[in-house]
């Protein structure tokens, strides 16, 4: 009986040989078992033949059919059926506590608090916290994940042309009005307020079917056109609330590729970009500038489209004005500095690099450009920075292996700089002579980053406070017309 569920099945058996007063052994010996063989299987702990159903169903005067169903047939065997999944799954046999059996001798009340103190418990393990070390091993999970495909994803981009073909947008770039079209198509009005909770980007009212955002762009680059998409893409492409860090994290990889592949869609992205690289001047600038969007945005995209549809691999970094990496995707080889579990984020970048020399220009209006030797060959790439008010100056680099300089505006400067990180000679290690001068003498007080000790705030959305958002919700429900 393939996929029956041997639990259900054992309590209804329980429960219809109960109703007609027999015990184990009466009704083992009407159907040719002993009384124990029947126990296991009552207790779900054994698959009984398909001859010995038969019998049981002529006994208990129960049709085959109605023994074999999913649903409990009373609330109490409901909750025994409960209990004993909970005590059997990973969650309690890591705990090492006796199994409490769900016997007739044990009160309602007793069993009703054992279930509901399991669902709690299985509530807080889906909703514990997120700790810095869960971010970092989902991240590189995804990282590696997003390798493998060399950081395309048709699927997705078949999403985002199906939804811009549904309000007819054919050319140039995503107005706000087209965006407010596939809102409404969705079901959703845009709402811009600015009393959002502080822990969201934007807020979606299911009920209501409003999509709040704040009253401008945030600095940075988060645009409305590219928050309401990724609002919406969460709909769009089925998602239901995340059942562990990793799926969140993974849900918010696709809304955000989902963003910018409507933003700056792949046809007219790869045409634009394919006659770049036959002029060769190709440049992240000119792709930015050509669908009105963030110069970050830009460089992740020609990072999504340049291997599937430009033939060359590349790297894309956003670097903090302290080094740290924030954000980070190759395929070209590029040795990026990891800790031992293989994760980027938050680790140092060599100072020889471009993400860091780029933040020491004084003129910053065009983008930098930088040849990098290295220990596994020598990198061309180009630079910009910008700031935001929460998280000071950052750098964005795209860049590509030597060989594919060469359709690349820039592919000309002279700037060269030699790195042999991770050696830590190279730029992490001070000189003997400084060592021996200072290692005694100096004492720096660590600037400490609140975001490495705190949690995110647990809950079904991980880093959203619940009550936070569904306050707010309760505010402006009272405001719909």
């Amino acid at each position: 009986m393939p996929g029956t569920d041997l639990i259900t099945l054992g309590r209804r058996i329980r429960h219809h040989r109960r109703e007609r007063g027999l015990t184990l052994d009466q009704l083992g010996a009407k159907v040719g078992v002993v009384g124990s063989q029947l126990s296991l299987i009552e207790n779900g702990r054994r698959e009984p033949k398909l001859s010995l159903l038969q019998a049981l169903s002529v006994e208990l005067d129960v049709p085959m059919p109605d023994l074999l169903r999913d649903e409990a047939p009373d609330e109490r065997t409901a909750l025994e059926i409960e209990l004993a999944k909970a005590q059997a799954g990973p969650l309690y046999s890591a705990l090492g506590l006796p199994v409490v059996p769900a016997s007739r001798s044990l009160p309602m009340e007793t069993l009703q608090s054992l279930v509901g103190l399991h669902r709690e418990l299985d509530r807080r393990a889906r909703q514990s916290i997120a700790t810095p070390e869960e971010a970092r091993r989902a991240n590189t999970e995804n990282k590696a994940g997003m390798r493998e495909r060399a950081n395309y994803l048709p699927d997705l981009e078949q999403a985002a042309q199906d939804a811009l073909a549904s309000v007819g947008h054919t050319t140039g770039a995503l107005t706000h009005r087209s965006v407010s079209l596939l809102a409404e198509r969705l079901g959703f009005t845009l709402v811009y307020v600015d009393d959002l909770p502080h822990s969201a980007r934007s807020v979606t009212d299911l009920h209501n079917g409003r999509i709040y955002l704040p009253p401008a762009s945030i600095p940075g680059g988060h645009g409305l056109r590219s928050m309401a998409l990724q609002a919406m893409g969460h709909r769009i492409l089925g998602h239901t609330p995340p059942e562990s860090y990793a799926e969140f994290l993974q849900q918010r990889l696709e809304i955000n590729y989902f963003a910018a592949a409507c933003l700056m869609p792949l046809e007219q992205s790869v045409r634009f970009l394919q006659a770049a690289k036959q002029r060769k001047d190709l440049s992240v600038e000119d792709f930015r500038d050509a669908f009105g969007v963030t110069h970050e945005a830009a460089a992740l995209r020609m990072t999504n489209l340049a291997t599937s549809h430009l033939d060359m691999r590349v790297h894309f970094l956003r670097v903090g004005e302290d080094g740290a990496v924030y954000k980070a995707y190759e395929n070209d080889g590029l040795p990026l500095p990891t800790d031992v579990t293989g994760a980027v984020e938050g680790q140092q970048v060599c100072d020889k690099w471009a993400a860091r020399g780029a933040l020491a220009r004084t003129n910053r209006t065009t983008e930098f450009y930088q040849y990098t030797d290295t220990p596994v060959g020598t990198f061309w790439c180009a630079t910009q920075t910008g700031s935001m008010s929460d998280q000071g100056e950052f750098s964005i680099t795209f860049g590509v292996p030597f060989a594919d300089a060469k359709w690349f505006r820039g592919r000309d400067t002279q700037q060269r700089r030699v790195s042999t990180c991770p050696d830590e000679s190279c730029c992490r290690r001070p000189s003997s002579e400084l060592a021996e001068r200072w290692s005694t003498a100096a004492w720096p007080s660590a600037k400490l980053h609140a975001h490495i000790l705190s949690p995110l705030p647990s809950g079904k959305f991980p880093g959203v406070a619940e009550n936070e958002v569904y306050q707010f919700l309760e505010r402006h429900a009272g405001t719909l017309s």
